[in-house]
């Protein structure tokens, strides 16, 4: 496969879609626009829980048992908390808490966070742009019934539970592009959304003035993998968020949510397919490396068709 791709991904399906394409394309081809509005501070520390999940992914360090953090990850530093009586909700391997204190130290002293991602990327020898949606602060906060919640709070500490009236995306409107996001999208052969959560990992990115408009001019199509199997998501709370917020469970709602950026639609094997965009179809499970490029493939072949 030759060209330029960009994907705007968030998650751990996100990720797992990038790592695809990353063992199919030639090197420093591929341009990662990642989700940063999970991103928040805890015990001082900036968390960015996408960014990282994407660089342990595709360095080979993640966790594969608990689908986040690093593999071999010891908790020498939370039995501590739990020892002093501290909040305990959100979980930061020793491994992990370098990353958080190093990029913590890197802020301190003025560095963009795309500046930091990439010396991280660097670190690792990843050879692919690594890009947060922003430099500036932007927030997820979703409505409930229990009332306005951090995403954070409403995804890790609670699980998903709450039911969800509506999701918002604080420092957005006056927030930028990081470096190189709008060049990515409108020099792209293709753009791909990952299956990550449309209105929770993807929607932030979208959030971002001049993100939308970028994608809507850009040369090459757009395509998105639905989050969707068989009615279902594979992870997370996408088909239970969709419910809440009154949408069928649907791939044609996956398609009218992206709108006027879309031009395609992947979707798993012989699940109902919007008829408002082209659609290709492959098995969307993701759940080896074979399985990621299967899907990359797919995905990249599709970019391919549209283009003609």
């Amino acid at each position: 496969m030759t060209g330029r791709y960009t994907v705007l991904t968030g998650g751990v399906g996100g990720a797992k879609l990038v790592d695809g394409l990353y063992r199919l394309l030639p090197a420093n081809s591929l341009t990662a626009i990642v989700n940063a509005g999970d991103d928040f501070r805890h015990f001082g520390l900036p968390i960015s829980p996408d960014i990282d999940t994407l660089l342990y992914t595709l360095s080979e360090k993640s966790n594969q048992a608990l689908g986040w953090g690093r593999e071999g990850e010891t908790w020498s530093f939370m039995e501590a908390v739990r020892s002093l009586g501290g909040k305990d909700w959100f979980n930061l391997g020793d491994g992990d808490l370098a990353l958080h204190i190093i990029r913590g130290v890197a802020l301190g002293a003025g560095e963009t966070l795309s500046a930091v991602t990439a010396r991280f990327a660097s670190a690792w020898q990843l050879a692919l742009a690594v890009l947060p949606m922003t430099d500036d602060a932007v927030a997820t906060w979703v409505e409930s019934d229990e009332g306005r919640l951090p995403f954070q709070r409403y995804f890790v500490e609670r699980q998903c539970q709450p039911k969800v009236k509506s999701v918002s995306f604080d420092g957005a409107a006056t927030a930028r592009p990081a470096p190189g996001v709008i060049e990515a999208i409108r020099s792209a052969d293709a753009v791909l959304i990952a299956p990550s959560n449309p209105w929770l990992s993807v929607d932030p990115i979208l959030s971002i003035p001049g993100i939308r408009d970028a994608l809507v001019g850009c040369v090459g199509p757009v395509i998105a993998v639905s989050p969707l199997v068989e009615g279902k998501a594979v992870k997370g709370p996408t088909a239970k968020l969709m419910g809440e917020l009154g949408l069928a469970i649907s791939n044609d709602a996956i398609a009218d949510h992206y709108g006027d950026i879309l031009n395609g639609l992947i979707v798993h094997n012989d699940d109902p397919a919007s008829d408002r965009v082209a659609v290709a179809r492959t098995d969307t499970m993701m759940r080896n490396p074979t399985d990621r490029e299967r899907v990359a493939r797919a995905a990249l072949e599709f970019a391919k068709k549209l283009r003609k």
